[in-house]
């Protein structure tokens, strides 16, 4: 419902982005996920759908996927995220296509907040948090 084309969505969506919140559109390329959005929405951050990052280096059309909705994302100037990654390989060409922003199981499990925070080299202050999946 928030993704209808309509100004009420508009509005709220640029009220937030004042607020200093960034929009994410989570599961890229399934579900409810659409090309239009990103061009009719003022979206901050892709993530890509484990389903495609899983097939990477198996699949020769989910790893053309993955590429160009990193590609996309870079020439659109927005940020992007893979889920689920769980093998060096897929790291390696994710890395390689571009992405540098990565999540799942080879990084670290789901962890609560505390643990989080507790991560070598995070910190409240630190800018730029070591990549790992929360």
């Amino acid at each position: 419902m928030l993704l209808e084309n309509n100004d009420t969505t508009l509005t709220a969506l640029a009220k937030l982005r004042r607020l200093g919140i960034s929009v994410v559109l989570d599961d890229f390329g399934t579900g409810y996920s659409s090309l239009s959005y990103l061009r009719r929405h003022a979206i901050d951050k892709l993530k890509i759908d484990r389903s495609f990052v899983r097939l990477l280096g198996e699949d020769s059309s989910a790893t053309a996927i993955v590429r160009a909705l990193i590609d996309l994302a870079i020439a659109l100037d927005v940020e992007v995220t893979a889920e689920g990654v769980e093998t060096e390989v897929q790291k390696a060409l994710l890395i390689g296509m571009g992405c540098h922003q990565l999540q799942g199981y080879l990084l670290a499990p789901p962890l609560e907040a505390v643990q989080l925070l507790g991560l070598p080299g995070l910190s409240l202050g630190q800018s730029e948090p070591t990549p790992v999946r929360a």
